[in-house]
Protein backbone atom coordinates (compact mmCIF):
# COMPACT_ATOMS: atom_id res chain seq x y z
CA UNK A 1 0.00 0.00 0.00
CA UNK A 2 1.76 3.54 -1.17
CA UNK A 3 1.49 6.21 1.42
CA UNK A 4 -0.88 8.76 0.87
CA UNK A 5 2.32 11.25 2.19
CA UNK A 6 4.99 10.38 0.86
CA UNK A 7 4.58 7.92 -1.52
CA UNK A 8 6.17 5.19 -0.31
CA UNK A 9 5.42 1.68 -0.65
CA UNK A 10 6.70 0.30 2.43
CA UNK A 11 4.29 0.53 5.24
CA UNK A 12 3.01 -1.61 7.95
CA UNK A 13 -0.82 -2.80 9.19
CA UNK A 14 -1.01 -1.64 12.97
CA UNK A 15 -5.08 -3.00 13.07
CA UNK A 16 -7.55 -4.38 11.21
CA UNK A 17 -11.02 -4.45 11.49
CA UNK A 18 -13.69 -6.15 10.06
CA UNK A 19 -16.95 -4.11 9.33
CA UNK A 20 -20.45 -5.18 11.39
CA UNK A 21 -21.74 -6.52 7.85
CA UNK A 22 -18.34 -7.63 6.63
CA UNK A 23 -18.19 -6.24 3.79
CA UNK A 24 -15.34 -3.98 3.89
CA UNK A 25 -11.62 -4.42 6.28
CA UNK A 26 -10.56 -1.01 8.17
CA UNK A 27 -7.05 -0.96 8.68
CA UNK A 28 -4.92 1.48 10.59
CA UNK A 29 -1.58 1.59 8.63
CA UNK A 30 1.95 3.37 9.63
CA UNK A 31 4.08 4.28 6.85
CA UNK A 32 7.71 3.26 7.43
CA UNK A 33 9.87 5.77 5.90
CA UNK A 34 7.73 9.26 7.21
CA UNK A 35 6.01 7.48 10.21
CA UNK A 36 1.99 9.04 8.69
CA UNK A 37 0.02 7.17 10.28
CA UNK A 38 -3.85 6.39 7.80
CA UNK A 39 -6.84 4.48 7.49
CA UNK A 40 -7.89 2.26 4.63
CA UNK A 41 -11.38 1.29 3.98
CA UNK A 42 -10.67 -2.27 1.77
CA UNK A 43 -13.77 -3.66 0.30
CA UNK A 44 -13.74 -7.74 0.91
CA UNK A 45 -13.80 -9.95 -1.89
CA UNK A 46 -17.31 -10.86 -3.03
CA UNK A 47 -18.89 -13.73 -1.60
CA UNK A 48 -21.12 -15.68 -4.32
CA UNK A 49 -23.93 -17.27 -3.31
CA UNK A 50 -25.57 -20.49 -4.90
CA UNK A 51 -29.44 -21.42 -4.36
CA UNK A 52 -29.57 -25.22 -5.11
CA UNK A 53 -32.93 -25.60 -6.56
CA UNK A 54 -36.13 -27.82 -6.03
CA UNK A 55 -35.10 -29.27 -9.61
CA UNK A 56 -31.60 -29.82 -8.59
CA UNK A 57 -30.24 -26.96 -10.95
CA UNK A 58 -28.24 -23.92 -9.34
CA UNK A 59 -28.27 -20.22 -9.37
CA UNK A 60 -26.22 -17.22 -8.77
CA UNK A 61 -28.30 -15.49 -5.45
CA UNK A 62 -30.16 -12.93 -7.04
CA UNK A 63 -31.19 -10.08 -4.20
CA UNK A 64 -33.81 -8.80 -6.93
CA UNK A 65 -35.60 -11.64 -7.00
CA UNK A 66 -36.06 -12.23 -2.96
CA UNK A 67 -36.82 -8.04 -2.88
CA UNK A 68 -39.66 -8.86 -5.71
CA UNK A 69 -41.05 -11.78 -3.77
CA UNK A 70 -41.25 -9.53 -0.36
CA UNK A 71 -42.24 -6.55 -2.25
CA UNK A 72 -45.11 -8.16 -3.99
CA UNK A 73 -46.62 -9.53 -0.33
CA UNK A 74 -46.23 -6.32 1.31
CA UNK A 75 -48.13 -4.32 -1.34
CA UNK A 76 -50.98 -2.16 0.05
CA UNK A 77 -48.87 -1.82 3.45
CA UNK A 78 -47.26 0.96 4.83
CA UNK A 79 -43.71 -0.43 4.33
CA UNK A 80 -40.93 1.44 2.64
CA UNK A 81 -38.29 -0.35 0.36
CA UNK A 82 -35.70 0.31 2.45
CA UNK A 83 -37.14 -2.24 5.10
CA UNK A 84 -37.42 -4.80 2.84
CA UNK A 85 -33.57 -3.65 1.89
CA UNK A 86 -32.96 -4.39 5.52
CA UNK A 87 -34.72 -7.98 5.89
CA UNK A 88 -32.85 -8.37 2.60
CA UNK A 89 -29.46 -7.58 4.66
CA UNK A 90 -29.96 -9.95 7.13
CA UNK A 91 -30.93 -12.51 5.34
CA UNK A 92 -27.90 -12.40 3.59
CA UNK A 93 -25.65 -11.82 6.56
CA UNK A 94 -27.63 -14.81 7.76
CA UNK A 95 -26.56 -16.56 4.93
CA UNK A 96 -22.69 -15.46 5.04
CA UNK A 97 -22.77 -16.71 8.79
CA UNK A 98 -24.65 -20.06 9.19
CA UNK A 99 -24.33 -21.63 5.19
CA UNK A 100 -21.27 -21.55 3.04
CA UNK A 101 -21.54 -20.41 -0.44
CA UNK A 102 -24.06 -22.97 -1.07
CA UNK A 103 -28.18 -22.87 0.14
CA UNK A 104 -31.10 -24.81 -0.93
CA UNK A 105 -34.11 -22.31 -2.31
CA UNK A 106 -36.34 -23.71 0.71
CA UNK A 107 -33.85 -22.25 3.18
CA UNK A 108 -34.09 -18.72 1.65
CA UNK A 109 -37.81 -19.33 1.41
CA UNK A 110 -37.73 -19.96 5.79
CA UNK A 111 -35.15 -16.95 6.39
CA UNK A 112 -37.57 -14.58 4.79
CA UNK A 113 -40.65 -15.90 6.58
CA UNK A 114 -38.34 -15.37 9.37
CA UNK A 115 -37.58 -12.20 9.13
CA UNK A 116 -40.66 -10.85 7.49
CA UNK A 117 -42.32 -11.80 10.60
CA UNK A 118 -40.78 -9.53 12.62
CA UNK A 119 -41.44 -6.86 10.09
CA UNK A 120 -45.03 -7.33 9.46
CA UNK A 121 -47.44 -9.93 10.41
CA UNK A 122 -49.70 -9.33 7.10
CA UNK A 123 -46.79 -9.69 4.55
CA UNK A 124 -45.44 -12.98 6.52
CA UNK A 125 -49.29 -14.18 6.19
CA UNK A 126 -49.12 -13.45 2.52
CA UNK A 127 -45.37 -14.85 1.74
CA UNK A 128 -46.27 -18.13 3.52
CA UNK A 129 -49.87 -18.85 1.69
CA UNK A 130 -47.72 -18.76 -1.19
CA UNK A 131 -44.40 -20.01 -0.33
CA UNK A 132 -45.81 -23.38 1.99
CA UNK A 133 -47.95 -24.16 -1.27
CA UNK A 134 -50.80 -25.79 1.32
CA UNK A 135 -53.30 -28.14 0.17
CA UNK A 136 -56.12 -26.31 1.29
CA UNK A 137 -57.58 -23.75 4.21
CA UNK A 138 -57.65 -26.15 6.85
CA UNK A 139 -54.10 -27.02 6.71
CA UNK A 140 -53.05 -22.60 5.79
CA UNK A 141 -55.32 -22.25 9.27
CA UNK A 142 -53.52 -24.99 10.92
CA UNK A 143 -50.20 -23.12 10.11
CA UNK A 144 -51.19 -19.83 11.34
CA UNK A 145 -52.89 -21.34 14.75
CA UNK A 146 -49.23 -22.77 15.58
CA UNK A 147 -47.16 -20.07 14.31
CA UNK A 148 -49.77 -17.24 15.87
Amino acid sequence: MKCPNCGAETTRVLDSRNSNDKTYVKRRRVCEICNYKFTTYEKMPEFVIFVLKKDGSRQIFSRNKVFAGIKKCCEKRNIQDKEIESVIDSIEMDIRQNYKNEIKSTQIGELVLKYLKSLDEVSYVRFAAVYKEFKDIKAFLEYLQKEF
